[in-house]
């Protein structure tokens, strides 16, 4: 059973640390890996509860994500500048 599934009066209450996402990150990989090999036997109605699980894990860790105050985005146009520049006397190419 998923470690997501927290009894209601505990819910809210729970500490979130790197060893409780890392166990959820830990478990969808063994969830894809048994999603995979029962589509592989043509086994697709197996599949349907582990993909509800795994759903619901990952709606789990982005809710968590979304609510970090400390999360922040990858800078990701640090390299725009060094790798975008201009060719021949820097007006444009003229």
């Amino acid at each position: 059973m998923s470690i997501v599934f927290v009894p209601k009066k505990l819910r809210g209450k729970a500490k979130i640390n790197q060893e409780t996402i890392q166990r959820l990150l830990d478990e969808n990989d063994q969830l894809i890996r048994c999603i995979t090999e029962y589509m592989q036997k043509g086994r697709a109605v197996e599949c349907v509860q582990y993909q509800q699980i795994l759903h619901r894990n990952i709606v789990y860790l982005a809710t968590i994500a979304d609510a970090s105050p400390d999360s922040t985005l990858p800078a990701s146009n640090s390299t725009f500048n060094e790798t975008s520049t201009p060719t021949g006397n820097g007006h444009g190419g003229t």
